[in-house]
């Protein structure tokens, strides 16, 4: 079964590659709040497709043995961000960069984790 997922790993891996033209890893730019509102509605959805692709097949991996708490982000996150939608966290990434211009180098990732993942765990 590991194998299976290895393989679909992979794979996913290799159309991020092909869609991003084959870059190596330093060259890989972390999505900041200046992409971000840059971005079209369809591109803002790609993005978070992408992460949610990600945590599904790094939990299907993991199967009957997932990680802990200290072992992986992974937990938190489906957590925190439970009962959100694309189009919520989308809309809530437009808000706080449109109410932070002096933010827009915080990465996406970061301004998801911090204003979305960590008030979603205190509920």
């Amino acid at each position: 079964m590991k194998a299976q997922w290895r393989v679909v790993l992979l794979a996913a891996s290799f159309v991020l590659a092909v869609m991003t033209g084959v870059a190596r890893a330093q060259e890989i730019p972390l999505v900041t709040g200046e992409h971000w509102t840059k971005s079209s509605a369809e591109i803002k959805k790609a993005y978070l497709v992408g992460i949610a692709n990600i945590v599904h097949i790094e939990l299907a991996y993991e199967g009957a043995n997932p990680a802990s708490d200290t072992q992986s982000i992974l937990p938190r996150m489906v957590k925190g961000l439970k009962g959100q939608t694309l189009d919520g966290v989308r809309d809530g990434l437009d808000k706080w960069y449109a109410a932070h211009p002096d933010q827009m180098q915080r990465p996406v990732i970061e301004t998801i984790w911090f204003e979305m993942v960590v008030p979603g765990l205190k509920r």
